[in-house]
């Protein structure tokens, strides 16, 4: 089956973030065990989503792990010229959800199965899958708890997010939390009588302001756009009518921080913030809804020079915006980013990959299975 075929398979799962994914991953599943290769489901607490882990060759030598998400963003645009879970081709794009984050990525891993069982691999190459990445990497940590359990220590893991198929070493932290405060309803011709949860707010929001702000004046780290950490709400709802006071109000937040920074300690400020109102007799609460940690490798890594080596470019030192990445190192596993297709067409309508991005990404797994057997 070309990667291209196996593309086109994978776009028609409709899986979004955050709903079930047993039809996909039990496509990958049935395509490998037709190559003999078994693979272990690792669900998430959800019930309905699945993590998928296989080994290629030795499972108790030191390998590298070839990994990406299985979940796609919703596409919903209006401005798509196609059915978005159904792979068209337009003037040489190949379109569809997913193409380049990331499904192209796992159709070139997953074309690249019949060469890599071809050779002797002295080394394991290991597929990693993951759910509901877009949600801020939530179904990965359920696959990593599992993996001293799956393989030998790791020399290496190749996270395949979008980068033109050149390697990136560093990527920004994130924390996201959501703050609901909860007052007292009533007529807005009798406001002594209520609890604006909307006014209260403005207070976590002004407090949010001012911690964005300051992060502005550094620690910097130039390897990044911007150089500095970041921090913004970036929804808020709450109220029913103008004359109802309003009883309930609540704001999602997200901070992305620079190497060597806690993403959740910027956070920190802001939910002090939500928790003081508490004395003024509002409900308040926080919940954390995602976070991960900054990814950062040495440039002179042997894992950078693998990846220079097999792309046959120079690594990128940092992208700002977040991957898997980050986990795999923070569970003692050297990680980088490389893969097909560029993020700048993510998330949108009509997203793309190419026939030779796809082709190239599966040259380079090959070319690394052609290593791990001392080719």
């Amino acid at each position: 089956m070309s990667v291209v075929d196996i593309l086109r398979h994978l776009i028609s799962f409709p899986s979004v973030v955050g709903t079930p994914n047993g039809d996909i991953a039990g496509w990958i599943a049935d395509y490998l065990n037709d190559y003999g290769i078994a693979s272990t489901r690792l669900p998430g607490p959800e019930g309905d989503r699945v993590n998928l882990f296989a080994t290629i060759g030795p499972k108790d030598e030191a390998g590298y792990i070839v990994s990406g998400h299985m979940d796609v963003v919703p596409a919903g645009e209006a401005e798509w010229a196609s059915d978005p879970f159904q792979l068209s081709e337009a003037d040489g794009r190949l379109l569809g959800r997913g193409t380049s984050d990331m499904k192209g990525f796992l159709a070139a891993a997953l074309a690249a199965v019949p060469a890599l069982m071809a050779i002797d691999l002295r080394k394991p190459i290991h597929f990693a899958f993951s759910y509901d990445e877009e949600a801020g990497c939530r179904g990965v940590p359920h696959l990593l708890v599992h993996l001293p359990t799956l393989c030998a220590p790791p020399l290496g893991a190749i996270i395949g997010e979008p980068s033109n198929l050149q390697a990136v070493r560093a990527h920004k932290g994130k924390a996201a939390a959501r703050v609901v405060l909860t007052g007292r309803t009533g007529h807005s011709s009798r406001p002594d009588l209520g609890l604006n949860a909307i006014h209260a707010m403005t207070q976590v929001l002004t407090a949010a302001s001012t911690a964005a702000q300051a992060l502005t004046q550094g620690p910097f780290d130039k390897a990044f756009e911007p150089a500095y950490s970041s921090l913004q709400v970036g929804v808020i709802t709450g109220g029913q009518a103008v004359n109802i006071i309003p009883d309930r109000c609540a704001a999602e937040l997200e901070a992305r921080a620079i190497s060597g920074v806690d993403p959740r300690s910027l956070l920190a400020p802001v939910k002090v913030a939500a928790e003081q109102l508490a004395a003024q007799g509002f409900g308040v609460e926080w919940s954390e809804m995602s976070a991960y940690p900054a990814l950062s490798l040495a440039a002179d890594a042997p894992l950078v020079t693998l990846l220079e080596d097999l792309t046959e470019k120079k690594t990128l030192a940092a992208v700002s915006y977040g991957t898997e990445a980050g986990l795999f190192q923070a569970a003692g596993v050297p990680s980088i980013i490389c893969g097909p297709g560029d993020i700048s067409r993510a998330h949108k309508p009509n997203e793309f990959i190419l026939i030779d991005e796809l082709l190239a990404c599966q040259a380079m797994i090959e070319a690394l299975g052609a290593r791990c057997s001392g080719i």
